[in-house]
């Protein structure tokens, strides 16, 4: 398959996971309250703003990075099963990287942007400051090109990650059971919930993106649990209209973070 097909059938399957958890959600909300259109618009115009530059310069630096052949990808690391090894290295630098974007304060000016939206829902997970979207695409190209990592396993890894931060950015209800098991594989809802309570100690803790598994290694998970009552967003922080959010990288002041390890639980 091509580069062009398996691109048109990425966005192909991440926009039906996208329209079944935003359908999933209406129904079974875990929160009725979610801010009103404005925000939704908000949040429409950086995804707009984000898909042009995906084709402009994302996925270009993914399949120039694929192209270095660095060298110590050893020879019997291929087939399905290096294709899951190189979904989990990803996903673990994608931990480091998230992290770094709340512990390093150039960072934080553009990751601030996605954490000052008052409510969570699926439209939350595609509200990113272009900067930082460039910054992460110049980011992946490490691990990308260290490890030899084919375009084949980028492009997957992109589409798991659509659609689990559309998962766990979802006011989907789940029955608490079952995402009480859940959340010992992947970042459920309520997980992610806690990491946008505008608490510093919560905002700073949870950064895994698909596996859960590395906020309990790297004993960065919170010890608090989800509750309705947790206001969202950024401490001492209100949210901006759409022009104000496209220059808050260049205007903010210093934020001071939160300890670097949340206590576990």
């Amino acid at each position: 398959m091509d580069l062009t097909a398996l691109l048109s059938a990425k966005t192909a399957i991440v926009a039906a996971g996208f329209a079944m958890l935003l359908i999933a959600e209406r129904l079974w909300p875990a929160e009725r309250r979610l801010g009103g259109w404005p925000r939704v618009a908000r949040n429409g115009g950086l995804l707009v703003i984000n898909m042009a530059l995906a084709p402009l310069i994302v996925v270009p630096l993914a399949a120039w990075a694929t192209t270095w052949h660095v060298g110590i990808r050893p020879e019997w690391w291929t087939g399905a099963w290096a294709i899951a090894l190189d979904l989990v290295l990803l996903d673990l630098w994608l931990y480091g990287w998230h992290r770094a974007n709340h512990r390093v304060p150039f960072l934080w000016r553009f990751h601030e942007v996605h954490h000052r939206d008052r409510f969570l829902d699926v439209t939350t997970a595609v509200r990113f400051h272009a900067g930082e979207v460039v910054l992460s695409a110049f980011a992946r190209t490490i691990p990308i090109a260290l490890l030899d990592i084919p375009l084949t396993s980028v492009l997957l890894l992109e589409g798991l990650l659509l659609i689990a931060t559309g998962f766990h950015h979802s006011n989907l209800k789940l029955p608490r059971g079952f995402e009480r098991v859940l959340s010992w594989l992947i970042v459920t809802p309520s997980i992610h919930w806690v990491h946008h309570h505008n608490i510093v100690r919560d905002t700073d803790s949870n950064y895994a993106t698909v596996l859960s598994c590395w906020d309990r290694i790297f004993r960065s998970r919170s010890p608090n649990p989800r509750t309705r009552a947790m206001p969202l967003g950024v401490q001492g922080e209100d949210e901006l209209s759409f022009l104000r959010l496209l220059a808050q990288p260049f205007t903010s002041r210093r934020r001071e973070p939160g300890p670097d390890s949340a206590p576990t639980g």
